[in-house]
Order: structure tokens, then sequence, then C-alpha cells
């Protein structure tokens, strides 16, 4: 079976979904609220994802850690170490392979934020059986482009973006 879904024009489309489960990416990709921005940096370059759920060590979610999160942090943060004193000879310093380190490089610091504090702490759920149309439903009212599915223990089973939706729609 299918939702209808109104649309402006001769030809309307159908969502061809009946529930958050037939819509949803099931076993998504997630991250740990205690991981670093640079493994959270790693995840959505490697994945080519714009955003990712953060779960708790019981595999809830508790939030959402985003590319303008991470943007907005790194722009408030940036410490480096402190430049070699001149007392070293800078044609002593090498890299790690032997390569010499052109002049006015410096060392960064690895940053040892944790994603529990730049994702947005905001989770929007839904049960695998709320209906198709309650899911499109409140992605509009909440202007959001994901939300979560969670089984009864609240445990993170499935993502449904906006393009989950788009790809269910037909005509």
């Amino acid at each position: 079976m299918s939702t209808a879904m109104k649309t402006t024009g001769s030809a309307g489309l159908v969502l061809r979904a009946e529930t958050a489960a037939d819509l949803m990416t099931e076993k998504p990709v997630s991250i740990r609220e205690s991981a670093t921005v640079a493994e959270a940096i790693a995840l959505l370059t490697d994945k080519g994802f714009s955003a990712a759920p953060v779960i708790d060590p019981a595999g809830r979610p508790v939030g959402v850690v985003s590319q303008s999160d991470i943007l907005v942090h790194d722009r408030e943060k940036a410490d480096y170490l402190e430049p070699v004193p001149e007392y070293y000879e800078r044609v002593n310093l090498s890299a790690r392979l032997g390569e010499k380190v052109p002049g006015g490089f410096q060392v960064e610091k690895a940053d040892p934020t944790q994603v529990r504090d730049i994702m947005t702490p905001a989770v929007f759920a839904l049960a695998p059986n709320s209906p198709a149309a309650r899911v499109v439903e409140h992605m509009l009212a909440l202007k959001v482009h994901r939300l979560f599915v969670v089984d009864e223990d609240g445990i993170l089973i499935g993502v449904i973006s906006a393009l989950d939706i788009l790809q269910a729609l037909q005509p």
C-alpha cells in the first residue's frame, strides 16, 4: 500500500511507504559522544556524509554532529605548539621521514574536544511503526533534514533523510 501525497500540477506523486521502517536506512553509521572532533571529521569525510547521529554508550541517540558544527568549532579554536626556540638549529629539525621541515610551518596540537561538546543536542525520533505521512509532516514542521528511528528501548535502529523520502516518491 502507499500514502498519497498532494502535489501541484497535473501529475501527482505517491509516497510508496506505509511506515517509518519502510523509509529508514537501517543500521545507520553513528559516532560515539566521546569521540574526538578529529574522529568525527574522518567519519564524515570518509563516508561523504554531511552529518551523523551521536550515540551514548547504550546506543541511544543524544544528538547530531554536522559539518556546520565542526566548522563553527574549528573557526573558534586553533592552538599551536610554541615556536621552536632559537637555541635549536633549524637544520637539525626534520619530519618523521627525514625530510626537512620548511620554515614558517608549525606543529598543530591535537584537539581533545569531544563530539558531545560541539554536537547539536536535539534528538527528533520516531518509532518504526509510525505512519509514513507523519514522518513527512514531522520533517516539515521541525525543518530538519533527518529523523531518527528508535526501538522501544530508545536504541537507534535507523535514520530517515529527506533523500530517503524523495526516493520513495513515485508518479
